[in-house]
């Protein structure tokens, strides 16, 4: 009866994860009647789903803290927080896409199941207040990762790259449930985040030797995800491998919900041990943003660059997690995390419509392309410099604010790495940008064909179009919202 009682005053709270799964099944519905063939209309329930899940998720903002599911859940203004930025991340993966899919001719009902399923996995990740819970929607987001980078089936590099990532999260995801058994047993035997707290206290296992491996086990689990020096050898090989609008959608979706589990993990389960695990998050930040960084200036393939550029980028945002001033540092990673979302989205989106132009993502052939296109060119300029952190677009001014309070913390070493290693990438950024105006390469740089031909092929069309611009505006634009960005992320409730 307390249960029920419980589901009917709270429930609503997951409603927005509930609408994901309606949609889920509404578009296999669709798919069965349509037989794959209305395309444009699936587009239409993706989209309509995960805006209709936003809004809801905006109307029921609650900044007190709410347990369900007999404490399995726990609702509040930091969760929220990331649970709408993975709705942010998951909209504006289904709107790059839809032009892709289009070229491709590959079908749009499995892309938009498993991007929306990964959005449902990576909200209940967010709001997870029970290891098997955690497990379960971890798994939900990694399974629906690993059949994305697979999505296209007759390209060889997509099996390769799915084999790899399946393979390598197969092994972190055993790592991690070690990590988590130890805990379940050293507790007496509790799943519940704060009854483990409680056991430990009562069982006096927190100085044990027995925690200190479970720390380091759910570290290196939770280090997969996000893509953590030395987790991260899947991520160049992936990011190539698997189509372009598949890197987008878990380049930024799983990072979120990584961050918002690593967070709370560590804040809840381990706040005595932040001597010990500390040390640990900022060894592998500083190895990610020297070794992502370096190894970036030497590729040759965009995807692949990214790939390193995103491993160095979290890195910086782990700068947040460290941060001893624990409202001024959480407000500092999550602003710094919607910043990236937009920059990192938008260069992907570039990346999209020149590879539906030319079939490739070298660099080199972006040589000259402000010739041929100069939005293009200009978006994805503009997305790169913010990435380096150039004043005066939103990346500089998310990186001043990160930075800035992780030297307040006395992170004196780690702050002062991400900066000298925050030049580093603008060589590279650099480098591409140069390309872009001072060469020329007529063979790879051509017009691109007409997509007028249809109804369809116009949205497409204009649908990554208004993605990209979006993304760039924000990428540029965001800086001069940090005021009220951070007031909101300042008075969540952890």
């Amino acid at each position: 009866m307390k249960d029920s009682n419980q589901f009917l005053s709270h429930g609503n709270s997951i409603l927005p994860e509930c609408i994901l799964i309606i949609g889920s099944i509404v578009i296999i519905i669709t798919d069965l009647i349509t037989e794959g063939k209305d395309t444009l209309l699936l587009h239409g329930i993706s989209l309509t789903t995960l805006v209709t899940s936003t809004v809801i998720l905006l109307l029921q903002w609650r900044t007190d803290t709410v347990f369900i599911f007999s404490d399995t859940l726990q609702i509040n203004s930091f969760n929220n927080i990331f649970r709408l930025l993975v709705l942010i991340c998951s909209l504006l993966s289904i709107s790059l896409s839809i032009d892709y899919i289009r070229c491709t001719e590959t079908a749009l009902t499995e892309f938009a199941l498993f991007v929306l399923t990964a959005g449902l996995g990576g909200m209940f990740l967010c709001s997870a207040n029970d290891l098997i819970t955690i497990y379960v929607a971890l798994e939900c987001l990694g399974l629906s990762s690993y059949l994305l980078s697979g999505y296209t089936k007759k390209d060889i590099r997509s099996n390769e790259a799915t084999m790899k990532f399946l393979l390598m999260g197969g092994a972190s995801s055993s790592i991690l449930v070690y990590g988590f058994s130890l805990l379940h047993g050293l507790s007496g035997g509790e799943t519940q985040l704060q009854r483990i707290v409680n056991g430990l206290v009562s069982t006096q296992m927190y100085n044990s030797t027995g925690i200190f491996i479970s720390v380091i086990f759910i570290t290196a689990g939770l280090g997969f995800k996000p893509s953590l020096v030395p987790f991260h050898q899947w991520t160049p090989d992936v990011y190539e491998g698997s189509p372009t609008p598949v890197v987008a959608s878990f380049s930024v979706t799983s990072k979120v919900a990584a961050l918002a589990l690593t967070t709370r993990l560590f804040s809840i389960l381990f706040p005595s041990l932040s001597t010990e695990w500390h040390p640990v998050l900022e060894v592998l930040a500083i190895l990610s943003m020297i070794l992502g960084n370096l190894i970036a200036v030497t590729q040759t393939s965009m995807k692949r660059m990214l790939a390193y550029s995103s491993i160095s980028q979290i890195g910086y945002i782990i700068i947040g997690i460290l941060a001893a001033d624990s409202d001024n540092g959480y407000a500092s990673m999550i602003t710094y995390l919607l910043i990236h979302i937009f920059m990192n989205l938008g260069t992907f989106a570039c990346i999209i419509l020149f590879g539906s132009r030319t079939g490739t993502d070298n660099i080199r052939d972006y040589a000259g392309l402000y010739m041929k296109d100069p939005v293009l060119t200009l978006s994805l300029v503009l997305c790169l410099l913010s990435l380096g952190g150039i004043p005066p677009l939103a990346g500089f001014f998310g990186k001043l604010y990160l930075f800035w309070h992780g030297w307040k913390s006395g992170l004196y070493l780690i702050v002062s790495i991400a900066l000298i290693t925050s030049v580093i990438s603008m060589y590279y950024y650099s480098k591409i940008i140069k390309l872009l105006f001072t060469e020329r390469n007529e063979r790879s740089t051509g017009h691109m064909q007409d997509l007028g031909i249809s109804s369809y092929a116009s949205i497409s069309r204009s649908s990554i179009g208004i993605t990209m611009i979006v993304c760039v505006l924000a990428s540029t634009l965001l800086g001069i919202l940090m005021d009220p960005i951070i007031a909101i992320a300042q008075n969540t409730l952890f």
